[in-house]
């Protein structure tokens, strides 16, 4: 839930931690936390009645679902379902294929489905054997209604008990804690770990977003985006790590240097659970997350046999964001099939296809003539030779896949051309004698131009000296006429 004064916070957090320290954990409890915030906000406005509050909730609610999707605008595109979400997006975790998306790139507040970032950039640097130590600062900050398991300063416990905690109970002292044990293992501390969760995210593609927690908790300058959070979501599940942390309904921690009593806590995402009314079949990872200010924000991994796809819902309402999954991902699977590009892409400029089975996703309806295809080359410097790069293909501005391509030699020559490099028959860039020439060619057509205006020029000011001359002569003979006459 959203932070509120600090007052008494740490001996009320201490109160309920050490009566309930190896049993009750406060989780997020998301649509449970939405009714109950309508009352507390009720409570604090005495100028608007309860009635006056609900019904501009229910207004502003059924505005957001009259908001048709960006992507029913696409000609040809089939029409998705209307979401109550104010942001939503449905991507495909391997070609980059974006199928569904309601203002996909605006800002909003994340909550807990941060600690999607906060997992991957653990994994990513540290074992899941390492140890995470609490301190003061991991568990003093927490409000005494903040989702947490209990942990106490000096305790410890290993990197994935952690992980498993920060997941299913979305543990925010626990985030901290990982947070600043990773940081610290990595030279940079807690805040370093956090501009490493930045530069993260810009290295995966995205490009709205802006972290300054590893939790979630609210904070006006923390931010993200439905896009950027597919794109964070399709990374963290190459983890297997993280798949094996998702496929757990439950999970104990057990007895740790200071607790004798086992935490115990379960996984959040309704859509996970069997005999859950929301369960999803295809549904294998996600994360939930609630503030007051973010609403609720859900991120839901799903995989059918054939399509491995991200659904992504902020700005939405208690249990319609898993309605509102549902009714994506049912419209996805349904929708869109794998067209292998080794079999349509006859462009000259790709030589092959890293991946052989490397596809891009289309309606029916749609030809493969009707997409566009851009080579984006590597930026990083790493592909020296321009031998390989990533091939993006669009259908009117919208992805629907990329893949990385071996480019064929008439594009790495072209381009070698146009540089102002060149290579000899062996294949060896030359000493660069050639860039003269390159240059002259460039400046050929601007000293033509100058050329021909200089020339102009010259028979303009000829012609205007002419025609002054001519005027003149005729005024001497109109004066000399008169004078005979006079």
């Amino acid at each position: 839930m959203g932070r509120g004064k600090r007052i008494l916070a740490a001996s009320l957090t201490a109160v309920m931690l050490t009566s309930s320290f190896g049993v009750t954990v406060f989780a997020e409890g998301e649509e449970d936390a939405a009714q109950i915030t309508q009352g507390d906000m009720a409570a604090e406005n005495s100028e608007k009645t309860e009635e006056e509050i609900a019904a501009e909730e229910a207004a502003a609610k059924q505005a957001s679902y009259d908001t048709p999707a960006d992507s029913n605008s696409l000609e040809n595109w089939p029409t998705g379902p209307n979401v109550f979400a104010a942001s939503a997006i449905v991507m495909d975790m391997d070609s980059g294929a974006i199928l569904y998306s309601k203002r996909a790139d605006e800002e909003h507040y994340p909550a807990s489905i941060t600690k999607l970032l906060t997992v991957l950039v653990a994994l990513e640097n540290a074992k899941l054997t390492d140890k995470v130590t609490f301190t003061e600062d991991c568990v003093n900050f927490l409000n005494w209604d903040d989702a947490n398991i209990g942990m106490k300063a000096g305790e410890e416990i290993t990197l994935e008990d952690a992980l498993y905690g920060v997941l299913l109970a979305s543990a925010n002292e626990v985030s901290y804690a990982v947070a600043k044990n990773v940081g610290e293992s990595m030279g940079v501390g807690y805040d370093g770990f956090i501009e490493e969760m930045n530069e993260r995210a810009q290295q995966l593609g995205c490009t709205d977003s802006h972290w300054v927690n590893a939790n979630g908790l609210h904070d006006g300058q923390h931010y993200t985006t439905a896009h950027d959070m597919a794109v964070i979501a399709s990374a963290v599940y190459q983890q297997d790590e993280f798949c094996k942390i998702e496929q757990s309904l439950d999970y104990t921690i057990g007895k740790t240097n200071i607790t004798d009593e086992e935490r115990v806590f379960q996984q959040n995402h309704k859509m996970l659970w069997p005999e859950n009314y929301y369960y999803y079949p295809y549904a294998k990872a996600g994360k939930t997350g609630y503030t007051d200010q973010a609403k609720t924000t859900l991120v839901t991994m799903a995989d059918n046999g054939t399509l491995r796809l991200a659904a992504v819902v902020l700005g939405d309402y208690g249990v319609d964001a898993y309605t509102d999954t549902q009714s994506m991902l049912d419209y996805t699977f349904s929708n869109f099939q794998k067209i292998f590009l080794k079999d349509v892409e006859t462009s000259v400029d790709i030589e092959s296809f890293v991946d052989k089975d490397a596809y891009i996703l289309m309606p029916g309806g749609i030809d493969f003539s009707d997409i566009d295809r851009k080579i984006v080359e590597n930026t990083d410097n790493a592909d020296t030779e321009l031998r390989y790069a990533k091939a993006v293909y669009t259908y009117r501005g919208q992805v629907v896949g990329s893949a990385e391509v071996k480019l064929s030699d008439s594009y790495r020559k072209a381009q070698e051309k146009e540089n102002g490099s060149c290579t000899d028959s062996s294949g060896k860039e030359s000493d660069g004698s050639n860039n003269e020439n390159t240059s002259l060619k460039k400046l050929a057509p601007v000293v033509i131009g100058a050329t021909v205006f200089v020339i102009l020029l010259i028979f303009l000011v000829r012609w205007i000296f002419e025609m002054k001359r001519r005027k003149a002569r005729r005024r001497r003979e109109v004066r000399q006429k008169r004078g005979r006459h006079s």
